[in-house]
């Protein structure tokens, strides 16, 4: 169903011509060796009950329609080879001429057929309409022809034909209700012109309300169209005639994310689960932990997993889920727990090791997180974890088999490649290893402007006090990208905490702040250019706000220093100790305390 509308880019491949060819003899060879008589398909076939179609709602037999008594002369073989061999070299006129000739000399169903998938790809609309009817006529149980006549009828505008073969297909053709309207609905959801589609299946539905298949198949035409409210009405409409429908359900659940409804998606299968709680209705449920998901209620879709969980122990998506929402609650030893049981899995192993890794990293258990790391062979996350692996190497103090780690990588793409360069620079830079880290981005940067790799540079030059570089580099983006903030922000804090250009610095910051208003690294910029300016108050302000969405210990430094210097020495001495609290080793907070408070 639906493979005539299909068009290809041939009649038929070209490692299948010869192939085709002997289809198309076969065809007709068959049907000389066929000793019966010739006879005309019926609308009142016989039903698998007895009743003809007519009659009553049974279900329809496929009988095949009777070929005629046909001799196999040269006249009609030639006509063959010159049809198929004309198609194939693209003279598709010629193809559809002689299969029509012969479609109405031999009246066999099978030419017919032929002749009507050649005449629609050739674009040829009154050969195909012509042969549409000739192939309804001699079978009329067939919804190909039918379908084809139907969306004729619809590009042509007339409504009335195109549901007299839509209905036909629903009502006299072989195959099953629900089938038949999904290859109606699909072939509907490809034409163009929303309104008469939808004025069609409409009125094609109309005397089936009582029908929820009907009404579902309403609604992914509704939806293909774009109209999502009705698509969403007729669904659960279907739901209560048939509120057992999975698909129906699913598909609703659907259609209200896509109308960002996702909170009415949630109480409704929230209501759904309780109605029908000795369903087991995996599916919904596992719909609704990942909605409870996306709403970022963690919680509440850690306990749906919990449950699906017990119902189906193996099952990948639920291990990985539950994995995942255990490390984002930061509860390390249930993630470990899942993550281990999904490792053992063929499906998404490489997944579990990653973050496994990840696991082992944040417990500063770098040997196991290495082999962690080194064990995931491909998946979404194998870059990273090839990367990783490689800081680790570094970390443990084998810097130049990292160095090489790292160029054995596999990439794929541009954005790959400079994450490479940077994760090499930045382990030379930690080992202080600075003009080898500087010689790392100099090459890169020899093939072309590169923002980031420019920035990690800029970075580095800093660290040299090379603030000349480092003014280059950034206003180097700047010129290519006038409203980079990140860019504007690292200029403006350097020139306020290295320089005296304090009005430059600050006219920098504050572009970069009417930027991203809420960044916390540039409203401590703004606070420090402030302070450098002698603006006390203003910079405690800002260095507050800093602190209230990131504790920070460069902002805590900043802040203490201010305060310091205010004449508050115990509030500055608490930003501090509560700074030293989570990151006792950082070395600009302890340099600041041992400079104002030895």
């Amino acid at each position: 169903m639906g493979y005539l509308l299909q068009q290809d880019h041939s009649i038929t491949p070209p490692l299948n011509r010869l192939r085709a060819l002997a289809t198309a003899l076969a065809v007709v060879v068959c049907a000389a060796c066929s000793n019966v008589p010739s006879k005309t398909g019926d609308i009142s076939q016989k039903t698998e009950t007895g009743k003809t179609a007519e009659e009553g709602n049974a279900k329809i037999i496929r009988v095949e329609p009777v070929r005629p008594d046909i001799k196999l002369t040269k006249d009609i073989l030639y006509e063959i080879l010159v049809a198929e061999f004309a198609g194939q070299r693209g003279r598709l006129d010629v193809s559809v001429n002689n299969y029509m000739d012969l479609a109405r000399t031999t009246r066999d169903p099978k030419i017919v057929e032929r002749a009507t998938r050649i005449a629609v790809y050739a674009r040829d609309a009154d050969a195909a309409q012509e042969a549409a009817r000739l192939w309804v006529e001699l079978d009329p149980l067939n919804p190909d022809p039918h379908q084809v006549l139907a969306v004729m009828a619809l590009r042509n505008g007339d409504v009335e034909e195109a549901l007299t073969h839509l209905n036909d297909i629903l009502d006299y053709s072989h195959g099953k209700l629900d089938q038949k309207l999904w290859m109606i609905a699909n072939m509907l959801g490809r034409e163009k012109d929303k309104d008469l589609i939808m004025n069609v299946m409409e009125r094609l539905v109309s005397s089936r309300q009582d029908s929820p298949e009907a009404l579902y198949a309403f609604a992914h035409v509704a939806a293909r169209l774009g109209d999502f409210d009705r698509a969403a009405s007729l669904l659960e409409h279907a739901l209560k005639l048939a509120p057992d429908n999975l698909n129906a359900a699913m598909s609703y659940i659907s259609i209200l994310q896509r109308q960002d409804r996702g909170n009415d998606a949630i109480e409704w299968l929230e209501k759904r689960l309780k109605e029908h709680k000795d369903d087991n209705d995996f599916n919904l449920r596992l719909a609704y932990a990942r909605l409870l998901t996306d709403a970022q209620r963690f919680d509440d879709a850690r306990r749906q997993f919990e449950i699906l969980a017990v119902e189906a122990p193996n099952n990948t998506d639920v291990l990985y889920a539950l994995g995942l929402l255990y490390l984002q609650a930061n509860r390390l030893d249930q993630a470990e727990t899942y993550f281990k049981r999904l490792a053992e899995k063929t499906a998404r192993h490489n997944d579990a090791r990653y973050y496994l890794g990840r696991i082992a990293e944040e417990r500063k258990d770098f040997d196991k997180a290495s082999i962690w790391y080194e064990g995931v062979e491909g998946g979404d996350n194998y870059f990273d974890a090839q990367v990783r692996y490689a800081l680790l190497l570094a970390k443990r103090g084998d810097i130049e088999k990292a160095r090489v780690h790292l160029n054995s990588i596999h990439t794929e793409g541009p954005n790959e490649n400079m994450i490479l360069i940077q994760a090499e620079g930045e382990l030379l830079t930690e080992e202080k290893r600075y003009d080898d880290a500087m010689q790392v981005y100099d090459n890169a940067l020899k093939k072309g402007f590169n923002a980031d790799l420019l920035y990690a540079r800029a970075m580095l030059a800093e660290k040299m006090d090379r603030i000349d570089i480092l003014e280059r580099d950034l206003r180097e983006i700047l010129r290519q990208d006038p409203d980079n903030a990140q860019a504007l922000n690292a200029l403006g804090y350097t020139l306020a905490d290295r320089t005296q250009r304090f009005d430059e610095a600050y006219n920098l910051i504050k572009r970069a702040l009417e930027l991203s208003p809420g960044d916390f690294y540039i409203l401590d910029s703004m606070g420090w250019v402030l302070y450098r300016q002698g603006k006390l108050e203003e910079a405690v302000e800002y260095l507050r706000k800093a602190m209230d969405l990131r504790s920070d210990p460069e902002i805590a430094a900043h802040l203490g220093e201010v305060l310091w210097v205010m004449g508050d020495k115990q509030g500055a001495k608490q930003v501090w100790e509560t700074a030293l609290r989570a990151t006792p080793e950082d070395r600009r907070l302890l340099d600041v305390i041992q400079r104002f408070n030895p």
